[in-house]
């Protein structure tokens, strides 16, 4: 398939690390193979990994343009989207992946306030500046897709990353707003909320008790793999999604549509 051909897509967060891709850098690898010219980066300490995923992308005969991009930088945030329109001439399809995770990002109490600030400011400044920035462009040409990787944790309540999960609550809304305020003008804005996705990244921070965890409360005999929230991202931003605006779609397994208590009856009534 080639739903992508000729058009333009930034992608934040993205990189290739020895370990694999996570969300962003599986989402621009099934973009290249469907055409699209892709823009993406991650923060300069993730220079090296910018660059093996654009070699393997290229390798495999996509057409990509990467950058430095710190969402907590106005400016960077600009530079990122001047590079686009220079390499590319347009903006087709934002996708706001990049995200921290703050190890001190745990309760009310005892997340400091700069983690805080430093969460908010990456995660839901960043996304707002990105469709700011981004915005106008796709006015201009009468039309655009924006997809934002939320989380579950900006759904429901948990018991750590307090921080993370309310930056994810206000990605919800601003999808909301955004498509309230452009679909008329051709914009389309919706958002996906990832389970645990066994990423890279995932790998380092859950432990294997942890991944069970969410195994057992999981619709799906399986976890989450990075290509499946690509898929999803995908489909939100081609064409066939063209009459889907304003959504917050789970994309976790089914783990938040089930009674809480529900793994554990099975296990009573599996005796």
């Amino acid at each position: 398939m080639q739903r992508f051909k000729n058009k333009v897509v930034i992608v934040t967060g993205a990189n290739l690390r020895d370990k694999g891709v996570g969300i962003g850098g599986a989402t621009v690898i099934a973009l290249a193979r469907e055409g699209a010219r892709v823009v993406f980066g991650d923060i300069p300490a993730q220079s090296a990994a910018v660059q093996a995923l654009a070699d393997q992308v290229r390798g495999d005969g996509g057409d990509v343009t990467t950058c430095s991009i710190d969402q907590a930088s106005e400016a960077s945030v600009a530079a990122m989207v001047e590079l686009a329109l220079k390499t590319y001439g347009g903006i087709d399809v934002l996708v706001n992946n990049a995200a921290v995770v703050p190890s001190e990002d745990t309760d009310v109490l005892n997340t400091p306030v700069e983690v805080w600030d430093r969460v908010m400011t990456v995660n839901a400044r960043g996304a707002f500046l990105m469709t700011k920035y981004t915005l106008p462009h796709m006015l201009k040409a009468g039309h655009g897709a924006i997809v934002n990787v939320s989380s579950g944790s900006g759904l429901v309540g948990d018991v750590t990353r307090i921080a993370y999960g309310a930056s994810k609550g206000a990605i919800n809304t601003l999808t909301k707003y955004v498509a309230t305020l452009y679909g008329k003008q051709g914009i389309r804005c919706n958002a996906i909320c990832p389970g645990l996705t066994v990423s890279a990244q995932a790998k380092t921070m859950v432990p294997p008790v942890g991944m069970d965890i969410f195994l057992k409360h999981t619709l799906t005999p399986y976890l989450g793999d990075p290509a499946y929230l690509a898929n999803a991202i995908l489909f939100l931003a081609s064409d066939e999604a063209a009459f889907v605006t304003g959504i917050v779609m789970s994309v976790d397994g089914g783990l938040l549509q089930h009674q809480t208590y529900s793994a554990d009856m099975w296990e009573l009534m599996q005796g």
